[in-house]
């Protein structure tokens, strides 16, 4: 049959070997690749928007292949940059298809084609692989972020010469970022070594604003926007297996409907639950429901992800799916395998004796790449019905062809909703199966919430750092460690980038007065000046060391003082000290309050700590032993203010619809009957009890007492942590201001509490929370320099300027350590208004870790 028009007219700028190839794959361009092939077959650069499964990324590749078969080169002519080591990888397995499809077209075609080949650089490249890139050259370079800076900071910058293409992976998760400033200015110094600026392409699923993204990608180059209308077909329901949240008794499923669930358990007058003749009562959970639903909808399919919002959580409910599905198995067999799960990898060791296969897999940040590595395969080939992941799986990896995803608790932002349930159906023109499992009522609204927003592909917007003068002092150090750079032309190198296109004179200057010495290193070591700035001659250059201080302490994702985890003992142990094989990592709080001895789970597999050293936790396994949970400190932004308005305004609407139409709006959510009843319910009872239900355009202020008689002044308020964070620091002065007592304001996504002493007076109330927006602006800049969370900015900032450089580079220095060397050096700086780290690190509170602009308003 022949080629319709529009295909012929998409394929017409490919060489025959390539348009038959892909014709005989695919059939038909999806709308995605057709206006990414008419903008890079012009040469223009181009922002590639579309949903999972569009072929997006083989849209970027492959015209840049058949280039490469056509236009035979030698050394690397395309750069694909990843956020995720993992997603690299998949990258290079992937370009396997069409590059020998194409190759063998060719041949019967009548041609040879040429030989290209394929590299891939990241962190966990061995240096016989980095070596082996700079002597052969792969055609096609895959890497992340932080591999292409330590390129460019080395001998290796010289096989980057002949880049004509740069393709960046997943933009949105780089653009709002340090992250992405960094890289933006990496990519205007590769622009320097070339003869002609590279052509560059972004590809992303969930973007917003799209023009901000592509001003992000292009720096000053216009950058046209591929974005065809979304054709992704989402199938989504929003479950709650039990009548009443609120009060969540009822039969597990698959148990009789007498509650067999609660057997053994006594009920005490006011209806609530005690394990057998005691006064202790026993909350009823919605968990258990949650668990066995999510073990009938997993065992019903082939391949299924969870998500959850910690690492935490990830490990807890993997045991419990593995316990729940053991049991299930063996239902005559009385024996418990313990809290950490059997630890056996699914199709392991066969025989009558042995445990079923676990049916989930947990698979996090903290688990060891080889383990996240041997998840992932288990999961393509089969092996493994099911992994609890956290954003680990989030972006692109190729995952195989997943059934289902499982979100437990709302997402905590609609982007990251869509990514997720994209892992499902991720092929053209599948559906994305998706089911939401809210652990609260609260939490069911902010649920519906996301789903109706990721409907209408209304996700929150990005904004591009601004002028992030911690990145550049750390490109700037690496600029000049091999040589000497010109003052204005950096200067302008720097302002190309969009990050850095308002950069002010005035802050380049004071950075480089930092770097080059200016501030008294008698008092702190590490302000000793790193480059040489010749004034008269206006160069830069750096002094011995720099080099390997830029590629020993470079980067921008901050230490968040984790331990890692190794096997002792074994063939693979390695040295009593090191230990072997890595497992995973532990947060160090966690690590200090352990012992050895201890058995703790990771993984889905128990481990018992044998030894702990200064920098790493040695274990062996315990499989079946009972086990803790680990817990790693989060350091989340908490809810999006634009999220949070979107809640006010479902509040608002819901209760003001009538019943009909809120019966419609919730069926259209994939909303089952209990959901819609417990939300609607919750949100009357919230009316009742308050009168007012904070929205979008009103908030909510109770007085209640504690149990101490101290008063407790809570604003319910919806616009999340962002807002909240900088309004309670404002709050909190004011309380001591007009009553000289020293009141806590702690603050959440769901609002301000303030605890107020005892007083004899009636306590304040509303007026407490108003402000004027110059005043409220005012207040908390004078107030966030003496906060916590500027305090970790800082030490951060600190640590991206070069200023808290690792003692060993082959060992990471202990978060204690590096908050007390911190502090020294914010000591040392609070002296000088103008030093350039404290500036960094308020504009930062102010306007990356909050959202004070809301605030103003």
């Amino acid at each position: 049959m022949d080629a319709s028009p529009d295909l012929r007219e998409a394929l017409a700028p490919f060489t025959a070997p390539t348009r038959e190839w892909f014709t005989a794959s695919f059939g038909a361009p999806t709308a995605a690749q057709a206006g990414a092939w008419d903008a890079v077959s012009q040469g223009r650069h181009a922002l590639v928007v579309a949903p999972t499964g569009s072929g997006k990324t083989l849209s970027a590749f492959l015209w840049s292949v058949d280039r490469l078969f056509a236009e035979p080169a030698e050394g690397t002519t395309v750069l694909y940059i990843s956020p995720l080591k993992a997603l690299g990888v998949d990258i290079e397995r992937n370009l396997r298809s069409p590059l020998v499809g194409i190759a063998h077209t060719a041949r019967r075609l009548g041609e040879e084609p040429a030989e290209i080949t394929v590299g891939v650089r990241t962190g966990d490249s061995t240096s016989k692989q980095r070596r082996d890139l700079v002597r052969r050259p792969p055609n096609i370079l895959i890497t992340t972020p932080e591999s292409l800076y330590l390129m460019l900071t080395s001998q290796a910058r010289q096989t980057l010469t002949g880049i004509s293409t740069v393709i960046v992976d997943e933009v949105h998760a780089l653009a709002g970022t340090k992250r992405g400033a960094h890289l933006a200015v990496s990519l205007e110094r590769l622009d320097d070594l070339l003869d002609s600026p590279a052509q560059r392409i972004g590809l992303s699923a969930t973007v917003e604003p799209r023009e901000e993204v592509a001003r992000f990608l292009g720096g000053r180059q216009p950058v046209e926007i591929v974005a065809p209308p979304a054709e992704k077909q989402w199938d989504i329901t929003v479950s709650v297996p039990v009548e009443d949240l609120a009060n969540p008794h009822g039969p597990l499923p698959g148990q009789d409907s007498d509650g067999a669930d609660w057997a053994g358990l006594a009920e005490l007058p006011d209806g609530r639950l005690t394990d057998g003749g005691g006064t202790q009562p026993l909350q009823p959970s919605v968990w258990p429901h949650v668990e066995h639903r999510i073990v009938d909808l997993v065992a019903s399919r082939r391949s299924t992800i969870v998500f959850v919002n910690s690492r935490r959580l990830a490990e807890k409910l993997t045991g419990r799916l593995n316990e729940i599905w053991h049991e299930r198995q063996q239902p005559h067999d009385a024996a418990s395998d313990g809290g950490g799960g059997g630890g056996e990898v699914a199709g392991g060791a066969e025989g009558d004796d042995a445990p079923p296969p676990d049916l989930a897999r947990s698979h996090h940040g903290s688990v060891s790449k080889e383990q996240r590595k041997i998840v992932e395969e288990d999961l393509k080939a089969g092996r493994l019905r099911c992994v609890v992941a956290t954003s680990s799986l989030e972006l692109g990896i190729d995952m195989g062809a997943v059934d289902l995803v499982i979100q437990v608790e709302a997402p905590h932002a609609v982007s990251s909703g869509l990514q997720r349930i994209g892992r499902a159906g991720h092929q053209v023109g599948e559906v994305s199966m998706g089911w939401f499992f809210p652990k609260h009522r609260g939490d069911l609204v902010s649920t519906a919430v996301v789903v109706e927003r990721m409907l209408a592909g209304q996700i929150e917007a990005l904004h591009i750092p601004r002028n992030p003068l911690d990145v550049l002092a750390q490109q700037t150090v690496a600029a000049v460690a091999l040589d000497s750079l010109d003052v204005e032309h950096w200067f302008e190198t720097l302002r190309r980038s969009a990050p850095f296109s308002s950069l002010p004179r005035s802050a380049y200057e004071a950075t480089l007065d930092l770097l080059a010495g200016k501030y008294p290193s008698d008092r702190f070591a590490e302000l000793r000046p790193r480059i040489v700035w010749d004034r008269d001659a206006g160069t830069l250059t750096g002094r011995p060391g720099a080099q390997r201080l830029a590629v020993t302490s470079g980067g921008t994702i901050p230490d968040r003082g984790l331990f890692g985890v190794y096997l002792a003992g074994g063939e693979e142990s390695g040295s009593a000290r090191t230990g072997g094989r890595r497992v995973g990592e532990l947060d160090e709080e966690m690590v200090y309050e352990s012992r050895v001895g201890d058995v703790f789970a990771l993984g889905a597999t128990s481990w018992r700590i044998e030894e702990i050293t200064f920098d790493r936790v040695l274990v062996t396994p315990a499989f079946g032993q009972p086990a803790s949970l680990p817990f790693w400190r989060g350091d989340g932004l908490g809810r999006p203010a634009e999220l949070g308005e979107a809640l006010g305004r479902f509040h608002r609407e819901v209760h003001t619809e009538d019943d009909d139409a809120v019966g419609a709006r919730l069926r259209a959510l994939g909303m089952d009957l209990w959901a819609r009843e417990n939300l609607i319910r919750y949100l009357a009872e919230q009316q009742e009890a308050t009168g007012t239900l904070p929205s979008d355009t009103a908030l909510v202020v109770e007085q209640t007492r504690d149990e101490l008689g101290d008063w407790r002044i809570i604003l319910h308020s919806p616009y999340g942590m962002q807002v909240h964070a900088p309004w309670a620091l404002a709050v909190g002065e004011r309380l001591h201001e007009r009553y000289g007592l020293d009141g806590s304001a702690l603050a959440s996504d769901d609002g301000i509490v303030l605890r107020v002493p005892m007083m004899d007076d009636d306590p304040p109330g509303a007026e407490l929370f108003r402000f004027e927006p110059e005043e409220l602006e005012e207040v908390v800049t004078a107030q966030v320099s003496s906060s916590a969370l500027f305090a970790g900015r800082f030490r951060e900032a600190a640590a991206r300027a070069l200023l808290l450089p690792r003692q060993n580079p082959g060992q990471r220095t202990p978060l204690w350590q590096q908050r007390q060397r911190s502090s020294q050096l914010l000591e040392v700086a609070s002296g000088h208004p103008d030093f350039p780290m404290i500036m960094e690190a308020m504009r930062e509170v102010l306007q990356d870790s909050t959202t004070c602009p809301h605030c103003w308003r």
